[in-house]
């Protein structure tokens, strides 16, 4: 069953799965665990098309094993079950706040009804269930004190950041847009589709810069959690934002290449970043 919690994370994401490999043993598996839930609930509600049905009850399914109460009938496969069963597990073994798995499953939900967002307030909600929780179970899992919440939680907005400028293109064939739709008007622009931008390239570009330095600032403010994490765990996060940054800096030197290809960094450059921040370079 771990193999499997281990390859769902594994093709999710090639960032957090390679960086998570400088964890310890037992954290590594907690991680895979958790992401394991958190993948497959996002996959439901990417798919296209999105599998409405299906996240609904994976949403019931897992507040049912939440309360322990006996699961009836469902249409989710055994695999589905065992990882939320795990992740319920999980919850329960590490104490984590039972609000931020809420957070989570409503962000999630919020992309089967939310195609566009009129506000930042709106924006940072969905940010702070798809993304800020994520920072915590982190901090749970590598048994981090309260204080490292903050930094925690702008690092997950920062990750989420970058991700939505990355996916511009993507959400757009969801037909979604995470970015306010006050933030798009300061720039003259309707919308970031294609059609729209192409036409209005310095507008685009200036937009670019500005979510580029907002994922700079959370970035600033999680560093001093960061650094004060055991080596070990260090190492790991510090790969993983390395490859956030070198994610930044390539759509910054060119911000319409989101159009042309997803921008991700290869395994061995998440793999050679690692070894690197442990020896220290």
């Amino acid at each position: 069953m771990a193999d499997n919690y281990q390859n769902i994370f594994k093709k999710a994401s090639r960032t957090h799965f390679y960086s998570s490999l400088f964890f310890p043993s037992k954290q590594r598996l907690q991680v895979n665990r958790l992401y394991a839930f958190v993948r497959r609930a996002d996959d439901l509600v990417d798919a296209i098309p999105q599998q409405r049905v299906e996240f609904l009850e994976f949403k019931s399914v897992f507040r049912i094993l939440r309360s322990d109460k006996p699961l009836g009938e469902t249409i989710l496969r055994k695999s589905d079950i065992d990882v939320i069963q795990s992740f319920v597990n999980l919850e329960k073994e590490l104490d984590f706040d039972p609000l931020w798995a809420d957070a989570f499953v409503h962000s999630m939900e919020l992309d089967l009804t939310e195609k566009s967002y009129q506000t930042m307030e709106q924006t940072m909600e969905y940010i702070y269930g798809s993304a800020s929780v994520i920072g915590l179970f982190m901090s749970k899992i590598l048994d981090l004190p309260e204080s490292s919440y903050p930094a925690a939680i702008s690092l997950g907005q920062s990750f989420q950041y970058i991700n939505f400028i990355r996916d511009i293109n993507e959400d757009i064939g969801l037909g979604r847009c995470y970015f306010p739709a006050s933030q798009l008007e300061a720039f003259g622009l309707k919308s970031l589709d294609y059609g729209e931008v192409k036409n209005k390239p310095e507008a685009f570009t200036k937009f670019v810069a500005l979510t580029i330095d907002q994922y700079r600032t959370w970035l600033e403010e999680a560093q001093d959690g960061i650094n004060q994490m055991p080596h070990r765990y260090a190492v790991a996060i510090r790969t993983a934002a390395g490859m956030y940054t070198w994610t930044a800096n390539q759509i910054s030197k060119n911000p319409f290449v989101v159009f042309e290809k997803k921008v991700k960094p290869s395994k061995w450059q998440v793999i050679r970043t690692g070894i690197w921040n442990w020896i220290g370079i």
